[in-house]
């Protein structure tokens, strides 16, 4: 299972009823962030949900709506009594611009591990952390990067293939986990006892661009697309400024046949995003018009 919360739905500046841009996922134990804007440990705290277990922070880019609040969060957590190393990922410049703010918050009880993006796209993937990182470039007027999270799923376990090869019992656990195993010259592998493969569960976040061809790869039958809406109506200033509007982001979404869209990163002159929603789902009818603390449990197919 997989829990989705955007903590913040706001672009440029934090209003008082709609934090700035961020988002946490929770799976088995650990969280994860992408982006961390003014008010987010707030916001987190708003939703009860504790700081304390994010082993990764994801950077789309570091313009202040998208990276403020990440001093704050770095001395919560370090008061949360936090001694496990955290995985920044992030574009070009990471580990200088987080020293940068660190200056205000130079002590802390745990290491941080950086990993800057050096590719159009690239993987990331990390000991008993549960997701698999993609960041994909995206078109705005600094650096900048969407991702997808994804919760892989094992093949299920045929034990009917295992009997029918002779493999002891006592490897079928560590087969079925990965595992392969040579006893007596004979070489047993995962395949020989796993049926086929399952899908997991998948979301794609992708703010600020203009639209891109790696948006909708990447978003491409997600469970979940989370993706900028920032304009109702300007179209000039989306492309003025490289960011997208709301109806770019539903054609974006239909042809990537995503189960569910979220839109945020709005305006700060833009008051009541539902206004435009009607419209919006004549292109993609499972669009929505996100608010702060919108959570959603993501689980597998068939459970």
């Amino acid at each position: 299972m997989l829990d989705i919360c955007l903590l913040g739905t706001g672009g440029m500046m934090p209003l008082p009823y709609r934090y700035l841009t961020s988002l946490m996922a929770r799976c088995g134990g650990s969280n994860l962030l992408i982006d961390c804007g003014e008010g987010t440990q707030v916001a987190i705290k708003k939703k009860s949900w504790s700081p304390k277990p994010i082993d990764v922070i994801c950077f789309t880019h570091y313009h202040a709506d998208h990276i403020s609040g990440l001093p704050g969060l770095l001395l919560t957590l370090g008061n949360c009594e936090r001694h496990e190393p955290i995985h920044m990922i992030g574009p070009k410049g990471l580990e200088r611009v987080v020293s940068a703010l660190r200056v205000i918050a130079p002590e802390l009880p745990f290491e941080i591990i950086f990993h800057e993006i050096t590719k159009e796209e690239q993987e990331f993937k990390f000991a008993k952390i549960p997701y698999k990182i993609e960041a994909f470039k995206l078109n705005h007027n600094v650096l900048c990067y969407g991702y997808k999270l994804s919760i892989e799923r094992l093949a299920k376990f045929d034990a009917q293939k295992a009997k029918e090869k002779d493999i002891p019992l006592k490897y079928w656990n560590r087969l079925q986990h990965g595992e392969s195993i040579e006893e007596e010259g004979v070489i047993y592998t995962p395949d020989m006892v796993m049926g086929e493969a399952r899908k997991g569960i998948s979301v794609c976040y992708a703010t600020d661009s203009r639209p891109v061809k790696n948006i909708e790869k990447y978003a491409k039958d997600t469970d979940l697309f989370i993706c900028e809406g920032m304009y109702g109506e300007e179209e000039n200033n989306a492309k003025q400024y490289k960011h997208m509007t709301m109806y770019e982001a539903a054609e974006i979404a239909a042809k990537a046949n995503t189960k569910e869209m979220w839109l945020t990163h709005y305006s700060p002159s833009m008051i009541k995003p539902e206004e435009y929603m009607d419209k919006v789902r004549q292109i993609f009818p499972k669009a929505k018009a996100a608010k702060d603390l919108w959570t959603l449990e993501l689980e597998y197919e068939d459970e």
